[in-house]
Formats: structure tokens, sequence, C-alpha cells
């Protein structure tokens, strides 16, 4: 497969109260054509600032981000005729129909109009927004105005889509409408680099997916990989708060037991075999006398992975 982004010891650096704190701190990265790649981070971890150098909005302090075949630093222009950017704000006029905003971006982009207005057609179908374009966007609801967004993005049909936290604030129904979207996206030609703090939403729709944490990547994977890397399932307890740390030593100890992991009040447990491991620590745990709260067993998810390559869960993060 062809790289559509290719990072190597990408480096940014700010100052801040007296100090320079690295941001970014050596970030090796590629992303292939045609691939739905997901970026998560917790806050603080140089995602947005890795993402905003990626989209020539950021200088690079040091190290090489080609994107579209051009380097960010060089040919910032060149890259971004190739990119299209949609962050979490959005771009459109709400005082215009979106039919007048899709052209004038057209035109932004050097289009004459009879060519802006053959372009805005073909978006405005592939986004499905033929029931509300020529309505003003300020009428919009959430996901019109979302897809409207993204539409504006691709206006120039560019090689690749970066979308920044695509559906955050919108309803089940608008996400899943939303995630139909830049499936189709991908089914016509285009890459699309997308962050986001809704781990479902990555893992429905990311090929490959990305984990930085303070400033580097710390996983790169399918997300099938990334939660078979864990192996085997995870128990959930909370116990009474005063036998917290007599459990966690007692469970520790276990050798059923892989890893235990304190988030909050809960206590989670790696294992190989749920089911028998499940009964195993209800028996040691009766026991002892530690009082239980609540137990339950799942397989692995991308919060469990996020959780235990930083040691927090990214929908604290995202609160």
């Amino acid at each position: 497969m062809n790289s559509i982004i290719t990072v190597r010891d990408l480096k940014k650096a700010f100052p801040s109260q007296g100090k320079i704190v690295e941001a970014v701190r050596g970030v090796n990265l590629e992303v292939f054509e045609q691939e739905i790649f997901g970026f998560l981070g917790p806050n603080g971890a140089g995602k947005t600032t890795t993402l905003r150098m990626l989209t020539t909005l950021l200088p690079v302090d040091s190290g090489e981000a080609m994107v579209a075949g051009y380097n960010v630093s060089i040919h910032p222009k060149e890259v971004r005729k190739r990119i299209g950017y949609v962050s979490q704000q959005g771009g459109g006029d709400k005082n215009a129909t979106g039919r007048e905003d899709l052209i004038l971006q057209g035109q932004l982009y050097g289009m004459r109009k009879a060519e802006a207005i053959k372009a805005a057609d073909r978006v405005i179908e592939l986004l499905a927004l033929e029931a509300c374009i020529d309505r003003f966007v300020a009428t919009y609801s959430g996901g019109q105005q979302r897809r409207l967004d993204i539409a504006l993005g691709i206006m120039h049909a560019p090689q690749i889509l970066f979308l920044d936290e695509p559906t955050t604030g919108l309803d089940p129904q608008n996400r899943a409408n939303v995630w139909h979207q830049i499936k189709q996206l991908k089914n016509a030609g285009m890459s699309v680099f997308i962050t986001s703090h809704y781990l479902d939403e990555v893992d429905f729709l990311a090929d490959r997916l990305a984990i930085m944490d303070q400033g580097k990547i710390v996983e790169v994977g399918t997300p099938k990989e990334l939660k078979q890397n864990i192996t085997g399932d995870v128990i959930s307890i909370v116990v009474h708060k005063e036998q917290e740390k007599q459990a966690i030593h007692l469970l520790t100890a276990q050798p059923f037991i892989k890893e235990v992991v304190k988030e909050d009040a809960c206590l989670r447990l790696y294992v190989a075999q749920g089911d028998v491991s499940l009964a195993h620590t209800l028996r040691l745990l009766h026991n002892e006398g530690i009082t239980i709260h609540s137990i339950n067993m799942s397989v692995p998810t991308l919060d469990d992975v996020f959780l235990k390559k930083t040691g927090r869960a990214l929908r604290e993060e995202s609160n």
C-alpha cells in the first residue's frame, strides 16, 4: 500500500511559564491511501499539535512530515491544495444557504462558478444533503450542519480529509448517519484522518489507529489487533472502599490474574479465561470477607487498551 502521510521524528515545543514544554517528542507515523486512520490521545498528549502541523497550521520545529507527497515545511501550499480540514467549530456561513456556502468554497479554491456548481452537486449527492441544501444554514440540525462541514472540506476533491472530533455533540442517530457518510468517502477513494474521543466511533470507522501519550505514539494497529494484545477477558469489580487495598493485595498474588488496574472505584482484572476466573475471584473475596458492590466480565475494548497504555481511561479525559 502507498503512503499518504509519512512522519519521521516530528517534534514541537512551546514556551510556558518561563520554561520549554515539549508537546510532540519524536512522533513517527504512517497513514496509507484510502484508509480511515484514527488518532486517540488524552488531553495534553500532543494530538492536536500533531494534527495542526500535518495540516500546515503550525510550523514544525524538527523532523519531517510528508502529506500527499509534499513536505509540510517546504511546500505548505501544495499540501493545502491536496487536503481538506474540518475543525470542531465548522466553517459555514449560517446566513447563507448550504449551496451558496459550497459554491463560495469552490471559488475560494480557484474554481470557476460553473465548475463550483458542478462540484457542489457532487458533494450534495455524496453526503445526502438534498433535503436541506437550499435552506439557510442557521436552520440546520446538528447532523445536517456536520455533513455540510464535511462537504465544505471535500469541495476541492482532496486526497486526504482531516476530521477533528466530527460527531461531538450529535445524538446517536446523527452520529450513525455521519459515520455512514465517512465510510462513503473512503469507498469513493479518499483517505480520512480522524481524531475522536468516542472509542466506539474509532472502533467502528478506523482501519488502523494510533494512541498518543506524553508527546509520543505508544501504540499503532487495527482495533482488533490492539484489543487482542491485551489477551483474555476483563473482570471489573467494585468492593467496599476501606477494603480496596486488601483486595488489590489478594488479587495481585493470584497466578490466574495477569494484571490488576485500579480505575477510580473500580478494579480491572485482566485474565485468560473470564468465566473460570470470575468464579475463582468471587470465592477468594468471599472467603476473605471482602464486600463486593458490583462485578462483571467483558471482552477487552479500546478503552481497556487506552487505559493499559496510558494509565487512564479516555472517557474521563473527554469530560
